[in-house]
């Protein structure tokens, strides 16, 4: 009779292990980019089908120092001419929290770089009512999700390694918030900013999405601080997933740190969801052992962070104002 250690090493092993694709490129230049991207998306299997709609997810955070805090332009204009040469309608997005994603994305450089392929660059609106199985109130937590994403194929999540003064480190996870629509995504900071409730409403989000893959932008990532306003850290590495808690785990891990050090982490153990443990986890390109991002600095501590209702109004009044704009243009 076989003992419990065999019967639960062999449930162990019947548990397919989840693809992360961690790859070398040092630079941000087309065809290196083109070539580590395809890489990735062969490790995983990722097969794009002619005439579906793929929606480009970037962290398009702000219009402040832009080229650090938002995912690189080349990254996102490589990875849309690569679906596009796949036959699938494309649509790139976000949702800033302030501001709007047409703004930021000019800021950043990236309307120049799409500027030559039928691209569009969407504002993440268009709420629908979501309500989430949330340990933060016991009826559930309802958000709004963009129409624009709930109506794609297939989200492509293109998130920017970056230390974070409240998260600690951010990467495939917290990207997807960017899925909320901008004040309502603000709203939730600004209730539930504090300890690991923004952890627990990032993570109950997910089921709710469309399948979704994740490449990480870590050319250069931002350490010291963020989201906004750290320093600049080369680590010529792209990685890829089709589950956003397994990329980041080999993120965390290749970064030795600890579950307790990052809530998004400890709370993805805490609800023992798929890829919570590097276990788990299987490299088919480099392994984490390749990997050196030690140069790599998180914040020294966290400061929690939420939004005052003041700017909240003035982020409403900012956005009527362009939609007026808009119309007006449109005449």
């Amino acid at each position: 009779m076989r003992s419990a250690a065999d019967m639960q090493q062999t449930t162990h092993q019947q548990v397919p292990l989840i693809p992360v694709a961690l790859t070398r490129c040092p630079a941000y230049e087309p065809d290196r980019l083109a070539e580590s991207i395809q890489a990735c998306w062969k490790a995983l299997g990722r097969v794009f089908r002619p005439g579906d709609t793929v929606l480009v997810k970037p962290n398009l955070v702000t219009s402040r120092r832009a080229h650090l805090s938002c995912t690189h332009p080349q990254v996102v204009r490589a990875v849309c001419i690569l679906l596009l040469d796949h036959g699938v309608r494309v649509q790139v997005g976000d949702s800033p929290a302030f501001g709007t994603a047409g703004q930021v994305a000019r800021a950043a450089g990236l309307t120049e770089a799409l500027r030559d392929l039928p691209v569009p660059v969407r504002n993440l609106n268009r709420p629908v009512a979501t309500r989430l199985s949330s340990d933060l109130q016991a009826s559930g937590l309802q958000v709004g999700i963009s129409r624009h994403v709930l109506e794609a194929d297939l989200l492509l999540n293109l998130p920017r390694l970056k230390a974070h003064s409240q998260m600690f480190i951010t990467a495939a996870a917290k990207n997807l918030f960017g899925c909320v629509c901008g004040v309502r995504k603000a709203l939730a900071h600004m209730r539930h900013g504090q300890g690991d409730d923004l952890a627990t409403l990032i993570l109950d989000l997910q089921p709710h999405l469309p399948p979704t893959t994740s490449l990480l932008d870590a050319v250069t990532a931002m350490h010291v601080s963020g989201p906004a306003s750290g320093q600049p850290c080369h680590l010529g590495l792209l990685a890829a997933s089709d589950n956003p808690v397994a990329l980041d785990t080999a993120v965390y891990t290749a970064l030795g740190l600890h579950p307790e050090q990052v809530p998004l982490w400890r709370e993805a153990r805490r609800k023992k969801l798929s890829g919570h443990h590097p276990d788990q986890i299987t490299t088919p390109l480099l392994s984490l052992a390749d990997l050196d991002l030690s140069s790599f600095q998180p914040p020294d501590h966290l400061i929690p962070v939420s939004f005052h209702p003041r700017q909240i109004v003035k982020s409403m009044c900012r956005r009527v104002w362009l939609g007026l704009r808009a119309v007006a243009a449109g005449r």
